[in-house]
C-alpha cells in the first residue's frame, strides 16, 4: 500500500490495478479532464464499465464524505474504535448480527 501511495508508477502491482488507480487518481485531481481515452485505457487493462462505474461511485462518495466531515466538524473516532470495528467485521461481516459468508 505504501508503495502505491508513494509512487504509483513503480509500485509492485499489476498493470491492470495500475490502470484503475491512475483513472481514480485523475478523477480525484482533475475529474473534468476525464474522457473517452481514459475509459478506453481502463477497459484495455481489463476493467469493465460496471467496475469503472463502481470505482467512480466509491471515489465520489469518499470525496463527499471527506468534505462533509471537514466542513461539519465531525471528529474521527479513536484508533481503538477502528480496531474494534475491524474485529467485528472480520468475525461477522458488514451486517450486524449476521454471520460472515464462508
Amino acid at each position: 500500500m505504501e508503495s502505491v501511495l508513494t509512487d504509483l508508477d513503480t509500485a509492485p502491482i499489476s498493470d491492470r490495478d495500475r490502470a484503475l488507480y491512475l483513472f481514480v487518481k485523475k478523477m480525484v485531481h482533475d475529474s473534468l479532464s476525464i474522457g473517452e481515452a481514459d475509459v478506453v485505457t481502463a477497459r484495455a487493462a481489463g476493467w469493465t464499465d460496471e467496475a469503472l462505474y463502481d470505482a467512480i461511485t466509491v471515489v465520489a462518495l469518499f470525496q463527499f464524505y471527506n468534505a462533509w466531515i471537514d466542513a461539519s466538524g465531525v471528529s474521527d473516532m479513536p484508533a481503538e474504535g477502528y480496531e474494534m470495528s475491524g474485529r467485528r467485521m472480520a468475525a461477522g461481516g458488514y451486517v450486524m448480527g449476521k454471520p460472515a459468508a464462508e
